[in-house]
């Protein structure tokens, strides 16, 4: 839970950071950026159980 809110709150600074020098937002837009996330998460747990399953020492 600490790393979730220690994770907002980063984002939430950088957020305020790139509006105060007027740049544009280091995110993708909503819905397909957490899409992208989810996936990324998805692909390292499948790894992980394809690692475990067929190559394990």
């Amino acid at each position: 839970m600490r790393e979730l809110i220690l994770a907002l709150f980063a984002g939430v600074i950088v957020g305020i950071v790139f509006k105060f020098i007027k740049l544009p937002l280091p995110a993708p837009p909503v819905l397909p950026g957490v899409i992208g996330i989810v996936g990324v998460y998805l692909g390292g747990v499948a790894g992980s159980w394809i690692l475990q399953q067929f190559f394990q020492g």
